[in-house]
């Protein structure tokens, strides 16, 4: 019978150091499942668009009292003095003040307008979205050249749960294409090959790891 018990014993203590195994690399390793995120994803020739909650300076040439700060409401439009409605999101400032300087020529001989965005958001279509194990999970406004490590200073980092080798980007831009990042090796371990740039509407998921 010794010979029985010893080798049952030796074939538990073999596939609990196997489970064992596994729940380690499975809190410390990295997502396979998808490709690794590319290193270069800048959108050629972007421009800004607006988008509800962007402020605008919108500046008159020769006509200071027409010359004010504007925000976008939640409807997209904005309003001036002599423009009643004026719908804003999802066009450049340099549209905007084309469609402006059309309103204003039916009251204004020859306007010259000039419209800088001071405060940004953007459309919700380009916004950067972090969810899961951020320390501040929220929607960002994205800029040309982002960086996912630009992101998780600006959503305070990792929690003490995040599984950060694990997070994935969902690309909009690309049909909701997955691919693996390594947040851990970046934050943590200050690893800069781990640091990819991001793209319009990207969704960064980050999981909780199993302790």
């Amino acid at each position: 019978m010794k010979p029985i018990h010893y080798a049952m014993m030796k074939a538990l203590v073999w596939l609990g150091s196997a489970a064992l195994i596994g729940m380690l690399s499975a809190c410390a390793g990295y997502s396979y499942s998808y490709p690794a995120a590319p290193a270069s994803a800048t959108t050629q020739g972007y421009d800004y668009v607006v988008g509800p909650g962007d402020a605008l300076n919108i500046i008159v040439w020769r006509n200071p009292e027409l010359s004010m700060t504007v925000p976008v409401r939640p409807d997209g439009k904005i309003s001036t003095p002599l423009v009643d409605e004026l719908v804003a999101q999802g066009k450049t400032t340099v549209e905007i003040a084309r469609d402006v300087e059309k309103a204003l020529s039916k009251l204004v001989r020859d306007p010259v307008v000039t419209i800088i965005a001071t405060q940004f958001v953007g459309p919700y279509s380009e916004q950067i979205r972090v969810i899961g194990e951020a320390a501040k999970p929220q929607a960002l406004a994205y800029k040309q050249k982002m960086t996912v490590l630009d992101v998780m200073i600006a959503v305070g980092g990792l929690t003490d749960f995040a599984d950060g080798n694990s997070a994935t980007i969902a690309r909009a831009a690309e049909g909701g294409t997955r691919y693996s990042v390594r947040l851990k090796d970046l934050i943590k371990r200050g690893d800069i090959s781990a640091n990819v740039e991001m793209k319009p509407g990207d969704i960064l998921i980050i999981p909780q790891g199993w302790f």
